[in-house]
């Protein structure tokens, strides 16, 4: 009895090693099975040189051609005001009036002074003419002659010094009246009917802006000034002049019907922000942009035989931008890469890091990791470029 319960242990043992073993086979074909499941298929595109047209975007604040303050250069009571905000003006069509009558009374005393002066002058030329035949007899002496002649000059120095006096009070009384030095659109206007203004007055009048034309400004990096320019060979000027032509995108996000150029930039980068002030010129003929505007001006830039990659194939980690390049056995290898500044919004121009005939992965890009096996599925990169909106034209 006790050899066959001893039997029947050592079966029940055995019996319990096989089921382990089969059970451990089965896990381990599981993990093969489950290994080979894990290599799953992603879009692959192969890389080409293209040429590519970009859209560079930069913010920008708009002023008028001629933004002219209107100043008082007499102290008074604003009297008339013939212009309200907003207003179309042309040149020499009346602002304001100040009233000052203390200019009118310094005209009426100079011209007083002048009439006393001239009297003076007249007397004094009378002496000398009553003077000058006695010397010439030895009656008197000619020390009287030549005090007589000084005499005369004095009131002519006079009578220079008022009529000097009623031609700057007339001067006054032409400054009471205002008139508009351009043609343009008026601005506020912070004084009313009876205000007082003087010379010191910290807010102008009101300002005329002249937007027949519109100047943007907006700033741009130094790499991007020289992305812009590395292909011309010229003075400033003339690169300037080669640069496309811009666009205007104004702050309702729609595009400005008239196309600029850039005509100036400042002669220096700013050492603190590293970027250089640009100026681009649009034409106003409607009057539809004000002074004072916001806006993006778009300069295009056209690459040839570039590197193009979706921005999708693409992810960034701590300011540097990587994609996923298929290797010759199916890994999947993060590569950083190097690339344009550009705003398009669809894709980058790659400068380092790719090469002509390259694969990338175009999508699932959170789900592979450096050194992951894939398995391609090519994907033509023009249709890819089609799905974007991006045209042919665009993309040769």
């Amino acid at each position: 009895m006790r050899i066959m319960t001893k039997v029947i242990k050592l079966l029940s043992i055995c019996l319990l090693f096989i089921m382990l073993g089969f059970s451990s086979c089965n896990t381990r074909e599981r993990r093969e099975d489950t290994a080979k499941e894990q290599v799953l298929d992603y879009p692959v595109i192969t890389l080409s040189p293209s040429k590519a047209s970009l859209q560079n975007v930069y913010p920008a604040s708009i002023e008028g051609q001629q933004n002219i303050e209107i100043r008082p250069k007499v102290d008074g009571y604003i009297e008339t005001i013939y212009i309200d905000e907003g207003a179309v003006v042309k040149k020499g069509d009346p602002l304001f009036t100040i009233s000052a009558p203390q200019y009118e009374q310094e005209v009426r005393t100079a011209q007083a002074d002048i009439k006393i002066a001239e009297t003076n002058v007249n007397s004094a030329q009378m002496e000398v003419n009553k003077v000058r035949p006695l010397v010439e007899k030895n009656i008197v002496s000619k020390y009287e002659l030549e005090e007589a002649e000084f005499k005369l000059q004095s009131q002519k120095a006079i009578l220079a010094q008022a009529e000097a006096t009623l031609i700057n009070a007339k001067t006054n009384i032409g400054y009471t009246h205002i008139s508009s030095p351009v043609s343009g659109m008026v601005g506020n206007l912070p004084y009313r009917v009876g205000s007082l203004v003087t010379a010191n007055t910290p807010l102008p009048l009101t300002t005329v802006s002249d937007i027949s034309n519109v100047f943007a400004y907006f700033s741009m990096n130094e790499k991007q000034l020289l992305e812009m320019t590395s292909n011309l060979e010229d003075d400033v000027q003339s690169l300037l002049s080669q640069i496309p032509a811009v666009e205007l995108i104004l702050s309702n996000n729609r595009r400005f019907s008239e196309k600029g150029r850039v005509e100036a930039t400042s002669g220096s980068i700013n050492t603190s922000t590293g970027s250089v002030r640009v100026r681009a010129t649009f034409p106003n003929p409607h009057s539809h942009i004000r002074n004072g505007s916001s806006g993006s001006v778009v300069i295009p830039l056209t690459v040839d035989s570039a590197i193009i990659v979706p921005q999708k194939a693409t992810y960034e980690i701590q300011g540097s931008r990587f994609v996923y390049l298929i290797n010759e056995e199916n890994k999947a290898i993060s590569t950083p890469i190097s690339v344009m500044d550009n705003s398009d919004g669809q894709f980058f121009v790659v400068t380092e890091g790719l090469e002509t005939g390259d694969q990338i992965a175009l999508e699932g890009l959170p789900s592979l990791r450096d050194g992951m096996t894939v398995k391609r599925r090519p994907v033509n990169i023009d249709s890819v470029f089609n799905s974007l909106g991006v045209s042919h034209d665009t993309l040769k």
